[in-house]
């Protein structure tokens, strides 16, 4: 069922879809626009050209090992690409096919901050939606079994108490069952008083990008995200064409997964989720990278305000972890974290072996892109992408002035009580945003 806001957003999809059609008829390609980073020298942007070499010796050390077959690696700074190299191989078996820059790579969790957690931060910025209005609001079906109160902020810092992952059975029904058996799920925890990372909790993050615009958040993060951006090699469900380009991960059913989304959950859904799904290559990201380190632009292109950038990177304690909304920041799964990185750093991993860390703090951002699963999932890369993204932090030949102050953890939103009926979704627009508490 959707939410009746999204009659609107169909509406403007459907505009937004004839623009681009009648630009990419008319010989105006939407995605050529927007210029990728250029590039500079290291010195140019005060890092050592010489002390980012030993990232050659860090990459040859682990394919040495069997850590990937092979990666790419590209840094930025001051808005500039200032290394970038494609190392080993980007298929061992049936056939060996050399790593090449424009390799496309199965994003895996990134697709949590870029698609997902951007998304969401987009509709609350348009006053769509907040941080702390209750799930079920949107999704009255969520309201069972002790998680009528989890809030969006509470699924954006994993701490809904879902379990992180529910077993693959319960999605082998097709979609819509799969949602329901989510819904039906009691918290692992009582709600807000433990981080437990949680794929499911992106997933449901993903619906609720459908029930209020209408789109799905493949289709939302295209035209809101992606597109805007030129990233034109990032997409959920990449076309075939583009086959010949992406990394394989492993085999399934007998058959190797290329541009077949790798993690199974996803790969039910449809290829299309809100934890996974995004295929991407390091030069797409490496714009997503420097909208953030603009602060929310990138080439005259808006795509979140500065406020929204800052919400989305500050620090939420969780527990023992420090996460930002869809963001790491300090955690348990931060071993691919820079060490010299300032505390303004935020950044995510991908099961599949990517990673990017971008440092305000150090106007910086290190990707690293593997396939570190291919072809048996015996790789492990977050350590060499750790030690690179040291080495770049390492390689900056001045600090910033002033240097950064630490900040303080921010506390979670409290949630504040919903009076909408659990039909909620059957009433109309208006009459729901008048009847959603007013922020003070």
């Amino acid at each position: 069922m959707l939410h009746p806001i999204a009659t609107r957003y169909r509406r403007c999809g459907l505009i937004a879809l004839v623009l681009f059609v009648g630009l990419t008829i008319s010989g105006s390609s939407v995605w050529g626009q927007v210029p990728k980073l250029p590039r500079a020298m290291p010195g140019d942007v005060g890092m050592s050209a010489e002390h980012l070499r030993r990232i050659d010796t860090v990459v040859s050390e682990g394919l040495k090992i069997g850590r990937m077959p092979g990666c790419v690696v590209l840094i930025g700074r001051q808005g500039k690409v200032v290394f970038e190299k494609a190392y080993g191989q980007r298929t061992v078996t049936p056939v060996v096919e050399p790593m090449t820059l424009d390799t496309m790579f199965d994003m895996a969790s990134i697709t949590k901050p870029m698609a997902t957690a951007t998304s969401i931060m987009i509709l609350i910025e348009r006053g769509e939606l907040r941080l702390r209005d209750k799930v079920s609001y949107y999704i009255p079906e969520f309201a069972k079994n002790g998680k009528q109160d989890v809030t969006v902020f509470q699924l954006l810092t994993h701490q809904s108490g879902f379990i992180p992952d529910n077993a693959d059975a319960d999605y082998q029904q097709g979609p819509e069952m799969a949602l329901q058996k989510i819904y039906a799920l009691s918290p692992q925890v009582p709600p807000g008083t433990k981080f437990i990372y949680s794929d499911v909790g992106f997933i449901v993050l993903g619906e609720l990008v459908k029930r209020i615009t209408g789109e799905n958040v493949h289709e939302f993060s295209r035209e809101n995200i992606f597109q805007p951006l030129g990233m034109s090699d990032t997409s959920y469900l990449p076309a075939e064409k583009l086959t010949p380009r992406i990394a394989p991960t492993e085999k399934r059913k007998g058959k190797w997964m290329r541009g077949q989304v790798h993690d199974p959950r996803a790969d039910y859904l449809g290829g299309i989720a809100g934890h996974a799904g995004v295929f991407s290559t390091a030069e797409d990201i490496a714009v997503f990278a420097q909208m953030f380190l603009n602060r929310g632009s990138y080439a005259g292109v808006r795509v979140l305000s500065p406020r929204g950038v800052a919400l989305m990177t500050d620090n939420y304690t969780s527990g023992t972890s420090l996460r930002g909304l869809g963001w790491d920041k300090l955690s348990t799964f931060s071993t691919n974290r820079g060490e010299f990185f300032t505390d303004l750093a935020f950044g995510h991993s991908g099961f599949t072996g990517t990673s990017l860390w971008i440092d305000p703090g150090l106007d910086l951002f290190v990707i690293v892109l593997s396939n570190r699963v291919h072809p048996d999932g015996k790789g492990l890369i977050n350590p060499v992408s750790g030690k690179i993204g040291t080495i770049a932090a390492a390689a900056i030949l001045e600090l910033p002035q002033p240097p950064n102050a630490p900040r303080a953890p921010r506390v979670p939103p409290p949630p504040e009580d919903t009076t909408a009926p659990m039909g909620a979704a059957n009433i109309n627009s208006a009459q729901r945003l008048e009847s959603r508490p007013v922020r003070r």
